[in-house]
């Protein structure tokens, strides 16, 4: 399952938006977390408190706005074409791949030490490069978080049930053979929506 170029980037930047988080936290000067507010910062007696100016911040909004825009397409999208369930398989997100930057980030690696932030860089380009040719860019643990489920399914169409499709799918529904749904296709990712009188979770 892969998606083109721009929406897989923008899946794995929004995907590490907890990784941009940890880091604008270690990059804070609680120092002055009980400064008083002014504006604008950086003039007069108006500091940015954070240790390496406003790299944090803008690398933590990235990854922000490419998260909400991954869930808002997710959220969007209107299944309308009805098919049948014949097997449903749950796919757990891969953990271990997305875990080692975290770990790297908590290894005293600062937005000022360039050396470690260019290494983390190059460290999650490859990663991008191995899971976008691997078409795994979709076993994101963060999905989890805001309840979508990856999935292992063969569909067949009503009234046709010679005619069977198996593919990856991403629902907030709890699939089981037998169910009626509804399905949308975005960049040949399935998107499952279980119809009313199926009910969901």
């Amino acid at each position: 399952m892969q998606f083109r170029f721009v929406a897989s980037l923008t899946v794995f930047i929004g995907s590490y938006f907890p990784l941009s988080l940890i880091l604008l936290a270690q990059d804070y000067r609680y120092d002055l977390l009980w400064a008083p507010f002014c504006w604008p910062p950086g003039t007069g007696k108006c500091v940015v408190p954070l240790q390496n100016g406003a790299l944090s911040l803008i690398i933590f909004a990235v990854c922000l706005i490419c998260l909400l825009f991954s869930l808002g397409v997710l959220a969007t999208v209107k299944p309308k074409i009805p098919v049948d369930i014949e097997e449903a398989k749950y796919i757990p997100a891969e953990l271990m791949a997305y875990t080692l930057p975290y770990v790297v980030s908590f290894m005293s690696l600062e937005y000022k030490d360039t050396g470690k932030l260019v290494g983390l860089l190059i460290f999650l380009g490859w990663m991008f490069v191995i899971t976008y040719r691997s078409g795994q860019l979709i076993l994101n643990p963060l999905l989890i978080v805001f309840g979508w489920r990856l999935y292992e399914v063969t569909l067949s169409y009503p009234g046709k049930s010679e005619t069977k499709i198996s593919s990856w799918a991403l629902s907030k529904d709890n699939l089981q053979p037998g169910n009626r749904c509804n399905v949308a296709t975005i960049q040949d990712v399935r998107i499952i929506k279980l119809t009313t009188s199926e009910g969901g979770d």
